[in-house]
């Protein structure tokens, strides 16, 4: 334990005079007037360790030889020039060097140094001594007396503004105040003096000084005699002390504008105008239906009495309205939509061609997906976290190289907790005598921690600031390590004192240790250590670039540290204490398991719409029944192999998509691996399916055309509706192609390629590999074994063979879509059905919009790794137990600090350094921490540098004569900066500082706490990168820390708006993954935006009506909007992985709506000619798409995510449970709600005008296909009433 005497006045009270012999009595303080002393000499000490302590002696004051007046005059001031004084000589060389010790701590306040000089130089000589110093105690030793209790009377006013002078002083690079040091951290005047005067043996004063106060009663004679404390504000320069030093000196920063959050009460204003507009409309709602319906009733009664005086009509006439009423034909659509038209007819040619060719299809297709693929050579996942989320042209990672290349990668941190909190009774006190003797030994053993391949220590990679010891942040580097310095019965107060009094117990590496850093659990200002819950030790390593032979070192021996403290973890638990850790490659580590755990989990959920996938298209003409009635025609009609085929055909399209990008030299990220063959999985099948629906249609409407026509006629029909969809969701995903973010970027670029290669590969080798399916149906061959010939699964009776148990009636209508024909379309398009649905969904959208403001941003690390990681019980006791904040670096970059005049714009400690500086403005943003988030005073290398060539500091800068450095120099060395070193001379006494050892003599010293915070340029005589180290108040959420990171920036752009010759930007080792959060929201937004006026261009465009594109672009906002709204409800923040998924929500929200859209402009005539009587016009239209498409889109789409989804409910990783399982739930139950419930309805209302199908022309082809059709449903499916 290093025990530094830095209390300057340890032996002042000792400092008198010559003793006087006291045969009997001591020469007590019986007299108290001017020119009478009442203490001086040195008259021995009460030990043979003891300091000297002074003789009583009420004697006069003496004329002091001029070479002791000479002295006096040098260290205390031309007042002293010309009076009498009780001091010697030896007093004033006693006086000189304790005196020398606090100036060391407090010299950069030049009113404080005077108020502490002139106090104590006037208590040791002033020749009025006995009017203010009265004796009240002393021992006697042999024919003398020791004084061992006296009485200094100091008035309030002059203690006040002594305190006040020094209290915010600053103590070189830790940043400590200096009253820590000088003043026991006293927080008044009083306490200070009593610091000062209190008997501390080694420590302290070598006997008691009372400061009792002042007054006649009590002190009958005396007098205070120093008055007129300097303040530190002083308007005079010779005491005026700069801003990061005295408060009052300090300039007014301007106030930062906070963005204020509107309420209403406890409501977002956002929040509560939604509610408000919706009530409004509800009550608008309320007051139009209640008037339709008294209107209604009305008209009722007024129709009931006119047919009262009527006689009934004929029931002819009747009979033929109601028919004319029912007929179909009067809504019907009249005209084609040309661009409709066109896409039909090309593809209905690229159709049949593809079926008339399916083998060259087939290989072409194959060979295309092959050459694509081979991009897979250079293939690479992307895994650094800062590659992946942070713009390699964005400010904060060109701030990170340029902090990296300049100063090196920041410190390794290995990171360590001992907690008491494993007892029923809750948290206790960690510490204890004998669990520090096993912590002691804890930290001995990674010490001499060996690794395994190369055997390296700690020793080999630690950082060395001072070239000899490692840094460890540590109570035990109290002691140096050593256990031996803690005595079993005072080791508390041996802990307690260190922590008061850092800087009495420096660490081999020569910086005072924060108790923040080691201690946590307990109050730091009003609990003793042993309350402490928390024990905390950091061993920091150098850090490397990547790719250097150190950093494999260093991670080489993490690993050993790792599984050493691993077994520790257990030794803990033994001990009834909880241990926590990380390494610097734990997080990473920890990641790669959670990425295999998740890998699995995904494969079991893509196998799970695998299997449904391929089930489900079979049951399109497979029921029970025919199972039961003819298995050879079940066994027939199958389509399992076409499913499998199909799910292939998208695996295709994310293999060529992946190789396209790979070869171009984008790199894949975890999140496209786990993403992208879910995302084109959702579109490919649901594509899958409204071919293969269509074409069942055609089958019957078209039976006796060849297998290409009809196939033609079916892809001509869904082709356009795929084109929709696809060109829409490649769009929105491209979009995100223009992101900076690379994992977002990446992302959008692999997704769009794999949505539209999987577009290509479905209408043109999906539909060759659907004809061929249906030649091997009519062919009788079975499925999955076409080489096998079925007879029995054929019927003559059809056309081309095909018919049986498909066309026995209700089964080829499969129960979905009867359901959705007799009993789900009408029901919801009913017109008090249709008003609650939009009423309800309304009311969704505009709670999602309430909760818009609620989205919380961040992407807690807790949430990363596994639930069952080591890790997690690290970042609660990070967030728990730590008291510091990381550290943060103001860095210049390119500035010249040669200059005087960038010299005063960095600068805080003289008096030319402008009003403004870094160092001003740093210092005055600490003193609002709930707004900077600073917490800690400024370590200024330029402030501490040349206070080191302070020739006053005569332990500091000496040349190699073993003078002063700037002790003859003219001008001499001063506050005002005037004569102080420049360029040449700047950079040869820079050079020497950073190589001077901080030490207990000369704290100023640079190579401790600078050797790597300035870059010197000797050839250009210029300082290209500089920093200046403070540090973050306790971050102990991602509100925090996102907060921080704004207020660094905003910080920093002040610094240099008030400084044109500054080039500044902040630092810290989190903000290069806090960057994206600056302008997340507005990024989501503005993507989210711009996809949006896309899907409203391409939709009108492709659909031929505007209105048609508003309604669908509405339905998608609202399903973001809802999902949005949902992820306030399930905690599911907003960061780089959950906008990925936004993308991905208006991506799929399209694919989820583009076909119902589709069908209601263009409704297929035979369907559209089945409608209700009921409906008419827009609600027909949208009833032929729900009958139309509905079905697919919920067996194919729906129930595809859902089944996959729920399989991610059972993943280990919570990233995977919150971001994926949550967010992808929310999109599939929001858009399946809005494309199957409100779509339908908001285009009965708002959609635009229809056209009809090229493909229904209305002729006798058509009139006798629909007749077919009709045939084919039995008697009681066939209801007049309906059709």
């Amino acid at each position: 334990m290093k025990l530094g005497s830095w209390a300057p006045w340890l032996p002042l009270a000792s400092l008198t005079s010559t003793a006087l012999a006291a045969a009997h009595n001591p020469d007590l303080t019986t007299i108290h007037e001017a020119g009478r002393c009442a203490i001086r000499g040195h008259c021995g000490s009460q030990s043979l360790f003891g300091s000297s302590l002074p003789c009583p002696d009420n004697g006069l004051a003496e004329e002091p030889e001029d070479e002791v007046r000479d002295q006096l005059v040098a260290l205390c001031g031309d007042q002293w020039s010309d009076s009498k004084v009780c001091c010697t000589g030896e007093q004033i060389d006693s006086l000189q060097s304790n005196l020398q010790k606090a100036q060391n701590i407090i010299a950069a306040c030049p009113a404080c140094k005077t108020n502490f000089f002139d106090l104590f130089c006037t208590f040791t000589c002033s020749p009025d001594q006995s009017l203010f110093v009265n004796v009240t105690a002393t021992v006697p030793k042999g024919d003398k007396f020791l004084v061992t209790q006296l009485d200094h009377l100091v008035s309030d006013e002059y203690g006040e503004g002594f305190y006040d002078s020094c209290k915010d002083v600053k103590f070189g690079a830790t940043g400590g105040k200096a009253m820590a040091f000088i003043g026991g951290g006293a927080k008044n005047y009083t306490q200070f003096l009593k610091y000062l005067g209190d008997k501390k043996p080694f420590l302290g004063s070598p006997f008691q000084i009372d400061f009792p106060r002042p007054g006649k009663e009590r002190f009958p004679g005396m007098d205070t005699v120093v008055h007129d404390a300097k303040p530190c504000n002083s308007s005079d320069e010779r005491y005026k002390c700069a801003c990061v030093d005295c408060e009052a000196s300090c300039p007014a920063l301007p106030a930062v504008t906070e963005t204020q959050e509107c309420n209403v009460g406890l409501l977002p204003c956002l929040s509560f105008g939604v509610i408000v507009v919706y009530a409004v409309f509800i009550t608008l709602l309320v007051l139009a239906v209640s008037g339709h319906a008294v209107a209604a009733k009305n008209r009722k009664s007024k129709n009931e009495r006119l047919q009262l005086l009527q006689d009934a009509g004929p029931a002819d006439d009747d009979e033929e309205g109601d028919l004319i009423h029912r007929s179909g034909f009067v809504d019907k659509p009249t005209r084609q939509y040309i661009l409709n038209t066109y896409c039909d007819r090309a593809f209905s040619k690229l159709a049949r061609t593809c079926a008339r060719f399916p083998a060259i299809t087939i290989v072409s297709s194959i060979l295309v997906v092959g050459l694509l693929s081979l991009g897979w050579i250079r293939f690479a996942v992307e895994t650094d976290p800062v590659k992946l989320w942070v713009a390699p042209d964005s400010a904060a990672a060109q701030e990170k190289q340029f902090f990296d290349t300049n100063f090196g990668p920041f410190f390794r941190a290995e990171m360590a907790f001992l907690v008491n909190d494993t007892h029923p009774s809750g948290p206790g006190p960690v510490l204890s005598y004998d669990t520090l003797r096993w912590w002691f030994d804890v930290e001995r053993r990674v010490a001499v921690q060996k690794s395994l391949d190369n055997g390296y220590t700690l020793d080999d990679v630690c950082y060395k600031p001072t070239g000899e010891a490692c840094v460890i942040q540590s109570v035990t580097q109290y002691f140096s390590g050593s256990f031996d310095q803690l005595d079993p019965k005072e080791w508390a107060e041996q802990i307690q004192d260190c922590v008061d009094t850092p800087v009495n117990c420096l660490p081999d590496f020569g910086q005072p240790l924060a108790i923040e850093r080691l201690l946590g659990g307990y109050n730091y200002s009003s609990e003793p250590i042993t309350e402490a819950e928390a024990l905390i030790t950091t061993w920091v390593v150098k850090n490397y670039n990547a790719g250097e032979p150190e950093l494999e070192r260093a991670e080489e021996w993490e690993v050993s540290l790792e599984r050493l403290l691993l077994d520790i973890q257990h030794e803990a638990k033994e001990r009834g204490l909880r241990l926590s850790f990380t390494t610097e490659s734990s997080l990473e580590q920890e990641l790669n398991k959670n990425t295999n755990t998740d890998a699995k989990i995904v494969v079991v959920s893509y196998i799970v719409m695998f299997i449904y996938a391929s089930l489900a298209l079979g049951s399109t003409t497979v029921t029970g029944g025919m199972i039961m009635r003819n298995p050879a025609a079940a066994l027939v009609q199958s389509k399992f192999l076409l499913g499998v085929v199909g799910i292939l055909i998208v695996l295709m399209s994310v293999a060529a998509s992946v190789g396209l990008f790979a070869a171009a030299g984008v790199k894949a990220t975890l999140i496209i691996a786990e993403v992208i063959p879910f995302l084109v999985l959702a579109v490919g099948v649901d594509n899958i399916f409204l071919i293969v629906h269509e074409f069942e249609r055609v089958n019957i409407s078209h039976a006796d055309e060849p297998v290409s026509d009809r196939v033609g006629r079916a892809l001509g029909r869904m082709g356009p509706s795929i084109l929709l969809s696809a060109s829409t969701e490649t769009v929105a995903f491209a979009l995100g192609a223009a992101v900076g973010m690379p994992a977002v970027r990446n992302f959008a670029a692999y997704a769009a390629g794999a949505v539209f290669i999987n577009a290509l590969l479905q209408v043109t080798m999906f539909v060759s590999i659907l004809a061929l399916n249906q030649e091997r149906v009519e062919a009788g061959r079975a499925d999955c074994l076409p080489c096998l010939k079925l007879k029995q699964g054929m019927d003559s009776s059809m056309p081309n063979g095909y018919g049986g148990a498909a066309f026995s009636g209700i089964e080829e209508e499969g129960w979905l879509s009867r359901f959705v024909r007799k009993q789900y379309a009408p029901t919801i398009l009913g017109n008090k059905m249709r008003v609650a649905i939009m009423t309800v969904f309304l009311g969704f959208f505009a709670a999602g919009i309430a909760l818009l403001p609620e989205v919380q941003l961040g992407l807690d690390q807790r949430i990363a790794v596994p639930r069952d990681s080591y890790l997690v019980n690290y970042f609660n006791d990070l967030y728990d137990y730590f008291g510091a904040g990381p550290p943060v670096y103001f860095v210049t970059r390119g500035v010249n600090a040669t200059a005087r005049v960038h010299q005063q714009e960095l600068c805080g400690r003289f008096s030319t350094c402008k009003e403004f500086s870094l160092a001003n403005i740093l210092e005055q943003e600490r003193k609002r921490p709930e707004i900077s988030y600073i917490s800690d005073a400024t370590a200024s290398w330029v402030d501490d540098y040349l206070g080191w060539l302070n020739p006053d500091l005569d332990s500091c800068c000496v040349e190699k004569d073993g003078s002063t450095c700037f002790s003859d120099r003219q001008p001499a060395w001063n506050v005002s900066l005037y004569g102080m070193p420049e360029g040449q001379e700047f950079v040869e006494y820079m050079e020497r500082w950073l190589d001077s050892p901080t030490t207990q003599d000369c704290p100023l010293a640079g190579q401790a706490p600078y050797a790597d915070a300035v870059v010197v340029d000797e050839k250009h005589l210029t300082t290209p990168a500089t920093h200046f180290r403070t540090a973050h108040t306790a971050l102990r959420s991602q509100e925090d820390f996102i907060d921080a990171y704004a207020a660094a920036r905003r910080i920093a752009n002040t610094i240099n708006e008030k400084n044109p010759g500054l080039d500044v930007f902040p630092y810290s080792k989190f903000y290069i993954f806090f960057d994206q959060y600056a302008s997340i929201v507005r990024l989501s937004t503005a993507l989210v935006g711009t996809a949006l006026a896309f899907i409203l261009v391409i939709t009108s465009t492709l659909l031929g009506s505007i209105a048609t594109g508003i309604v669908v672009t509405i339905t998608v906002a609202m399903i973001v909007v809802d999902i949005v709204g949902t992820m306030a409800l399930a905690n599911v923040s907003l960061n780089a992985v959950s906008l990925v998924n936004i993308i991905i929500c208006v991506g799929i929200g399209v694919e989820f709506c583009a076909h119902i859209a589709r069908a209601f402009t263009i409704p297929s005539t035979s369907i559209l000619e089945r409608a209700p009587a009921v409906f008419r016009g827009k609600e027909a239209r949208a009833w032929a798409a729900l009958v139309n498409v509905g079905g697919s889109v919920f067996s194919g789409i729906t129930i595809t995510k859902l089944l996959g989804v729920f399989v991610l409910a059972f993943t280990r990783s919570r990233i995977f449970e919150i971001y994926y399982f949550r967010v992808w739930l929310a999109l599939v139950v929001w858009a399946a709600l809005h494309a199957l419930v409100f779509l339908p309805v908001a285009l009965s209302f708002f959609g635009g005008r229809g056209y009809v199908d090229p493909e229904s022309d209305g002729g006798l082809e058509q009139d006798l296909a629909s007749r077919r059709y009709r045939a084919l449903l039995p008697e009681e499916e066939y209801d007049s009433d309906d059709y």
